[in-house]
């Protein structure tokens, strides 16, 4: 027998094996004739796709929940890092593989709630998509000016669902 007739001999095999696997699926799935009669059927539910919310939205759930359940602070949105530290250039290492550089203040990402008490900041809030977000350099220069000024940086990813509860009780940790 040759390879070809050989395979269209295989094929036909499996096709009559899937054939007899997919029908005594179907027996063994509906119910008797007599379990039938009596069984009532519901429609299935469908199912509920939860669409990914907007940068628009997912600012306004956060700022909701900062207004409600933090309303000792004032919030404060998209602040520019300068607003917090002046024009400056500090030196720090944000990359292994540069030691020390200077990086400008206006280079940071603003950032995107920042809560304040008594006209100074206490904690600053910062909502990003995709897990590396944080690590481009706009974020990292971001960070390091709220550490110098000894503020609380709490990061959200906005592609996690970030449920009610566990974004009040992650930013009372940080917050202390």
């Amino acid at each position: 027998m040759d390879f070809g007739k050989l395979l269209l001999k295989l094929l036909g095999l499996a096709k009559d094996a899937a054939q007899d696997y997919i029908e005594n699926a179907n027996k063994e799935s509906q119910p008797s004739q007599q379990s039938r009669s009596t069984q009532s059927y519901a429609a299935p539910e469908p199912q509920r796709v939860e669409r990914e919310k907007t940068p628009a939205e997912w600012n306004a759930y956060f700022k909701d929940i900062l207004m409600s359940e933090f309303s000792s602070y004032t919030i404060r949105e998209n602040v520019k890092v300068t607003d917090l530290v002046g024009f400056v250039a500090d030196e720090c290492q944000l990359y292994k593989t540069r030691p020390t550089q200077a990086y400008k203040a206006e280079w940071g990402q603003p950032y995107t709630f920042v809560l304040e008490s008594d006209g100074k900041a206490k904690g600053v809030v910062m909502l990003g998509s995709g897990h590396s977000h944080d690590a481009g350099v706009k974020y990292l220069i971001a960070r390091m000016y709220a550490t110098k000024l000894g503020l609380p940086y709490i990061n959200f990813y906005t592609q996690m669902p970030n449920e009610r509860d566990y974004v009040i009780s992650r930013i009372h940790k940080f917050m202390g």
